[in-house]
């Protein structure tokens, strides 16, 4: 039995229970898998190489954070045949998150709204379980680890938060991704503003350098922005991160818009969009990014990606890699080497 019409038969199993519950319930069945062998019957993309941020990536087509807040199924996730992964967001201490019910479908725009809220087990429990993954253990591929801030941090502190979860994961990251722009933590996404964002980098790339001397290895930064940002403001980020030499930008994370859902059920519940509706929105910042980066660094494009034409348009609107989620629960993991095939053929 493909993996293709495994999904489809259980799709409609998960879908009829509770959001955060299917993702309960199919992500240790996942590991057990993996563990038992079963998803060596997989099909894996074909190799495509690509070259980024000084990493070679298998392929180009990675899972954005957010799926895996522990880190807890890599090795499952491996499975899938994904060019890298990326597992958090991990803050220094636990914190449940956000009360229940916070996870919401909506179908009929192939969409999603979360306000999780960075729920997860602390660093320390997150590095153990990046280091008893097998991915890990054996270097079986790129594995980016994506940081924040606690929710009672204020945020004037949020760089002490960075700069610890930087310390603890940097030995174990292909890359580390930091996260300022989630709509579910407080006043988060101020981060995004320029003398904020300034004072950030400056830290960050500060200790990166020391710990790179400290580890005799180069570990490489990308920051992830939101959709919802003007021309201005991508032109300000753009500048600082090359100004601070960053070595890459995630666009785009969720976003707080709603036009797109107006009328649909759950439409109004607060959090992150993310799927289909956050597509264009997506596409339109990373080729301003583009336009404004000029090469001087990469950028991950990230949003709405539910087939391979989708991947392609993020890499012809200016990224060199791609990472998918929203579309995963919609289309399975058939998307996986579905979105491969479309970037092999087009180069």
């Amino acid at each position: 039995m493909s993996d293709k019409l495994l999904y489809a038969l259980s799709r409609p199993f998960l879908f009829s229970l509770d959001p955060e519950t299917a993702h309960h319930l199919a992500l240790p069945a996942l590991k057990r898998a993996a563990a038992c062998g079963l998803t060596s019957l997989i099909p894996r993309p074909q190799p495509d190489p690509r070259t980024v941020m000084g990493i070679t990536f298998p392929n180009p087509v990675g899972l954005a954070a957010g799926l895996d807040k522990d880190g807890a199924y890599i090795d499952g996730l491996a499975a899938l045949g994904f060019g890298f992964i990326e597992v958090g967001t991990v803050t220094p201490r636990a914190q449940p998150g956000n009360p229940r019910p916070r996870l919401f479908r909506l179908p009929q725009a192939n969409a999603i709204i979360n306000r999780m809220g960075f729920n997860n087990g602390g660093v320390d429990a997150f590095v153990a379980n990046v280091q008893a993954s097998k991915f890990y253990q054996n270097k079986e591929g790129v594995l980016g680890l994506n940081i924040g801030k606690n929710a009672d941090t204020p945020i004037e502190r949020a760089a002490d938060d960075y700069l610890h979860c930087l310390e603890k994961v940097y030995p174990y990251a292909s890359y580390v991704t930091v996260n300022i722009s989630s709509p579910n933590t407080k006043n988060l996404r101020q981060l995004q503003g320029g003398s904020e964002l300034d004072a950030l980098l400056a830290r960050l790339k500060d200790a990166q350098l020391r710990l790179a001397d400290r580890h005799m290895r180069y570990v490489p930064i990308a920051l992830k922005i939101a959709p919802d940002v003007d021309r201005e403001q991508i032109n300000a980020i753009a500048a600082a991160l090359i100004r601070h030499k960053m070595d890459a930008v995630i666009a785009t994370n969720t976003t707080v818009a709603r036009d797109a859902v107006k009328g649909l059920p759950h439409a109004d519940e607060a959090g992150g969009l993310s799927g289909a509706p956050v597509f264009e929105p997506s596409n339109a910042v990373i080729r301003a990014l583009s336009a404004e980066l000029k090469g001087a660094l990469p950028i991950i494009g990230v949003g709405g990606i539910l087939s391979g034409k989708d991947a392609l348009a993020k890499i012809e609107a200016g990224a060199s890699l791609v990472q998918l989620y929203t579309g995963l629960i919609y289309r399975g993991p058939g998307l996986v080497r579905e979105c491969a095939a479309a970037l092999r053929t087009a180069r």
